[in-house]
């Protein structure tokens, strides 16, 4: 009888816990917007790359469930190289902060100039359009996994150019993951031989379709990355923990170099291929 007692008080109190259970909203400071800028140019190989896209967005606070665009701005790349320089309007789609330009011109090893005027200030950047390896070929495997169950291993190929330090961002995207997966690689131990990237997800199963790319890309932006990558794949268990690190790119705000944007200039080729799970 003391036990059913014991355990009836317990029932109450438990019930009582979870009957006072509210919704907390907390009052969080939002600081000023900031500028976002999605500035990659990427050419795709045996495309002429005349249409290249570049996205304006601002912060917003913790609770807000739209990005808000960056309209109304002011958008150029040009190429600097040439002898006279080649400027590329980048025009704004309605009021949607996507701006695009229909005759680009891309030139591998050619120096370009990001310019952005919005809201009275000036932001800048340069870099240089950067060339990518072919996937030469791609072969599938079967790697033990946890739990002793067999998962695929999906590994493609490219030559490295031995003639310079080189830089990859490799991107794998099947349908199983809502969004694509990215990892960044260099030559350091393969300086002019064959590399390869791979890939491996427990719920992959034949018919499936992975799609690989594959970017050459400058130093400065294989840093950015991975410490991007690195702040994306920490898991503090709190919603409300802050990054590691304040995450700068390679673009300044002229006007006033205290409100720094964020975001990353970078041009580069792009290699894809997609392969069917055997």
């Amino acid at each position: 009888m003391k036990n059913i007692k014991l355990y009836i008080t317990l029932l109450i109190a438990s019930l009582s816990i979870i009957s006072c259970e509210d919704v907390v909203n907390v009052d969080l400071e939002t600081a000023a917007p900031k500028l976002v800028i999605d500035a990659s140019i990427k050419w795709e190989k045996e495309t002429t790359g005349n249409v290249q896209k570049i996205k304006l967005t601002t912060t917003t606070d913790y609770y807000s469930t739209t990005i808000p665009a960056a309209t109304g701005a002011v958008v150029t790349v040009t190429n600097t190289t040439m002898s006279t320089p080649a400027v590329f309007q980048f025009i704004e789609d309605g009021q949607t902060g996507e701006y695009t330009c229909n005759n680009f011109k891309p030139v591998i090893g050619n120096e370009y100039a990001l310019n952005i005027t919005y809201k009275g200030q000036t932001f800048t950047s340069s870099s240089t359009f950067m060339a990518s390896p072919v996937i030469t070929e791609t072969e599938q495997a079967l790697k033990p996994g946890i739990e002793g169950k067999d998962v695929y291993e999906i590994k493609f190929y490219f030559q490295d150019n031995g003639s310079e330090e080189n830089f990859y961002l490799i991107g794998a995207k099947n349908k199983n993951i809502a969004y694509p997966e990215y990892g960044v690689i260099n030559d350091e131990f393969y300086q002019g031989n064959q590399m390869f990237a791979f890939y491996r997800d427990d719920k992959l199963k034949k018919g499936d379709e992975i799609q690989f790319s594959l970017q050459g890309i400058t130093e400065k932006y294989s840093n950015y990355m991975s410490k991007l990558l690195s702040i994306a794949g920490s898991d503090t268990g709190s919603p409300f923990a802050t990054a590691p690190a304040t995450l700068r790119g390679n673009i300044v705000n002229k006007t006033n170099p205290d409100d720094y944007p964020l975001g990353f200039f970078h041009l580069g080729e792009i290699d894809s291929d997609t392969y069917t799970i055997q």
